[in-house]
């Protein structure tokens, strides 16, 4: 009996012990966010490829890589700035990769920057600060005024109640993320486009996707950069009203513009590619290509395609 008591006031003991453990480290654990795609594809890029082609340059605070390649062929025809899609890296095998090395052998000297992280949140942000602003003028307004913003509510409610109500699609993009993105974006953008200015001649810049669809805009306000040619690889804006007014963007640039997409692309790209063309044709952008590749975007034959398409393009314009 003498045995059993002392078992059980152990076992309490320890029981106690360990709940007092489970508590302290319960509370002490915090949350740790993982590492960003940007800080993941950095640490590779520095580690796995020749610190004579890594150049950081520094865009406002931030600090991103971009991937030098000097141009191997006996011309000098010019620079070539290439940006990958969002969620992308300019070492990837859809194109990027391959044009990166293989622009050099014709004669131009390549910078392959990345692409900002993609801020979520930035939606939720602008809607917090709209709700916070729309409260405080709404606290002033009934101060101000108390019975005429009571009658006002009372109407309004009896109108919301007679209004039918109707449900629309919801974007797969909202509009502040895009806008947050494209921010990022053409800041990086600036700051290589003034390393790449070092070296005055004929600029190019090919983008892909996302980041090609946010450049088209940029270029269709008339910035004071100065490109010769522009080069969208199945440029789309993944919210439906910008993409819709894509099209009529992509005949406001003033570079010469090749648009090549592939056929598989995603619906959005190839439903918009027939009002492209009325778009140009209405605004007589003269300097506008729109070219098709066949077959799997990372296949070998399908990169040699892609790098032919361009350097007859580019040849015709210097």
């Amino acid at each position: 009996m003498i045995f059993a008591q002392l078992i059980k006031k152990t076992l309490q003991s320890v029981c106690c012990c360990s709940a007092l453990c489970l508590s302290a480290y319960a509370s002490a654990a915090e949350h740790i966010a993982p590492p960003s795609l940007s800080s993941i594809e950095n640490s590779d890029i520095k580690r796995l490829l020749p610190n004579d082609e890594v150049k950081p340059i520094l865009a406002g605070d931030t600090e991103f890589l971009s991937l030098y390649s000097e141009y191997m062929s006996r011309d000098f025809r010019g620079i070539v700035l290439l940006i990958p899609d969002w969620n992308s890296t300019p070492t990837s095998n859809a194109g990027m990769s391959y044009l990166r090395k293989e622009l050099t052998n014709l004669g131009y000297t390549t910078y392959a920057m990345t692409v900002p992280d993609i801020d979520w949140q930035a939606s939720n942000m602008a809607s917090q600060a709209a709700a916070q602003s729309s409260t405080q003028s709404s606290t002033q307004a009934q101060n101000e005024e108390p019975t005429k913003t009571a009658q006002s509510n009372s109407d309004g409610a009896v109108t919301t109640a007679q209004e039918p109500h109707f449900v629309n699609a919801i974007d797969l993009v909202s509009n502040e993320v895009l806008s947050n993105y494209k921010t990022n974006l053409i800041m990086r953008y600036e700051a290589l486009y003034q390393n790449a200015m070092s070296e005055p001649n004929n600029i190019v810049v090919i983008a892909q996707g996302t980041s090609a669809g946010v450049l088209l805009e940029y270029y269709a306000d008339f910035p004071d950069s100065r490109i010769d040619a522009f080069i969208s690889l199945s440029s789309y804006l993944p919210n439906t009203q910008r993409n819709k007014g894509l099209a009529q963007t992509t005949s406001m640039v003033t570079p010469a513009l090749l648009d090549i997409y592939y056929a598989n692309d995603n619906t959005d790209i190839l439903m918009s590619l027939k009002n492209r063309q009325r778009w140009v044709n209405r605004n007589a952008k003269f300097d506008y290509r729109q070219r098709q590749l066949f077959g799997l975007r990372n296949a070998p034959e399908q990169h040699a395609r892609l790098s032919k398409m361009i350097d007859g393009f580019l040849r015709r314009l210097f």
